[in-house]
């Protein structure tokens, strides 16, 4: 028994090293850079969402480094850390819209009828693993799961031009103008995930023997907000497109 446990021992010495260079050869590098666009959406537009009335861009960047390790003549995978922002900056009109808002220093929760703006920012790290089919030197497509650890996060924004009915349809009505000090106001940052999960494809285009352009689209399949998170009714998830320039290092 002692001299299987040995002979096992030193079997494993050997071919973990061999399998870790294995692991590790013929690895290539490349540097990213790109822009996100999207937003943090319900899934379908439910009914008490009645328009998007206005989306404005944010300064929503990524940067980060890929790993692709070659398996076959056409296939691999692609790794890497990635360092984004995600946000959105909307305008919305909304009818029996689920709200807890801040209005001159009383705190209201019902159903609000008007205009709603909302804005949401996320720092995070991202680490996507993805199997990737080449289909020469130039242009590969990806797929894959990725995992984000969300560094920050924001999400506020203002109730206004409208009514909220206190608890629920028939309750109380609270005017809200569109003056700051007649505006209700919410702040839901603390309620927010650390942890966002989804799925990720995109494709490469090199045009050159060290720089190409990329995109990509990420579809959270976790809300941003926590399962204890009860204010708004639909889960809100991260749904964002990238496209940027990639240069080869190796």
């Amino acid at each position: 028994m002692k001299k299987t446990i040995i002979s096992l021992l030193m079997a494993a010495t050997v071919a973990v090293p061999a399998c870790a260079d294995g692991i590790f050869d013929n690895l290539r590098y490349d540097l990213r850079a790109g822009y996100n666009l999207g937003g943090t959406a319900p899934m379908g537009m439910p009914a008490s969402i009645r328009s998007l009335d206005s989306y404005k861009l944010t300064p929503s960047v990524m940067i980060g480094l890929g790993v692709y390790k070659p398996l076959t003549e056409h296939w691999g995978l692609t790794s890497g850390l990635r360092l984004e922002n995600k946000g959105m900056n909307i305008d919305a009109t909304v009818k029996n819209y689920h709200m807890r808002i801040v209005r001159g220093g009383q705190s209201l929760e019902g159903m609000f009828t008007g205009k709603n703006h909302s804005e949401a920012e996320q720092w995070m790290l991202t680490l996507p693993l993805q199997a990737t089919y080449t289909f020469n030197e130039k242009v590969c497509v990806k797929i894959g799961p990725y995992l984000s650890y969300v560094r920050s996060h924001t999400f506020k924004g203002d109730a206004y031009d409208g009514y909220l009915r206190v608890n629920d349809p028939t309750g109380e009505k609270v005017e809200l103008g569109t003056a700051e000090g007649d505006r209700g106001s919410y702040d839901f940052s603390d309620d927010m995930r650390n942890l966002q999960w989804g799925v990720m494809a995109g494709a490469d285009w090199h045009f050159h023997k060290s720089w190409g352009v990329f995109a990509d689209l990420s579809w959270g399949f976790t809300g941003v907000f926590k399962k204890s998170f009860h204010v708004i009714d639909q889960t809100m998830y991260p749904v964002y497109g990238t496209i940027g320039v990639t240069y080869r290092m190796k």
